[in-house]
């Protein structure tokens, strides 16, 4: 495999790991001391929302689940399909949330496209 392949392999595994990061931030810690740090919350406000950004992890454990899956079964139209989900979400989280949401998880997928295109 090429430098420019093991990159990209390297990158595109980078973001499935985030989703992993993310899935368990938002499921399991958002209400931990790590999860109001890292989403910039008061315990009360997570705690009203604990339900909804459980969901919000699930669908990112969705996200990280089809690029490995894709990266398993060498299936490079999943694999890039939930690449651009992770853009579109990014950008979407940009939008609606904070701008800081495109840099943490659009970018590195935007970066991963780029090199798998190469």
């Amino acid at each position: 495999m090429s430098v420019l392949g093991v990159s990209a392999m390297a990158v595109t595994l980078l973001v499935a790991v985030l989703h992993v990061y993310f899935l368990v931030l938002e499921m399991f810690l958002w209400t931990k001391p790590q999860g109001l740090k890292t989403f910039r919350n008061t315990p009360e406000k997570a705690q009203a929302t604990r339900v909804l950004a459980a969901n919000q992890g699930l669908y990112n454990g969705f996200l990280a689940a089809g690029i490995i899956a894709g990266l398993v079964l060498v299936q490079p139209v999943l694999v890039t399909f939930s690449l651009v989900c992770v853009v579109v979400a990014g950008a979407y989280g940009a939008y609606s949330v904070s701008p800081r949401i495109f840099y943490v998880q659009a970018v590195p997928a935007i970066v991963a496209l780029l090199l798998r295109t190469l």
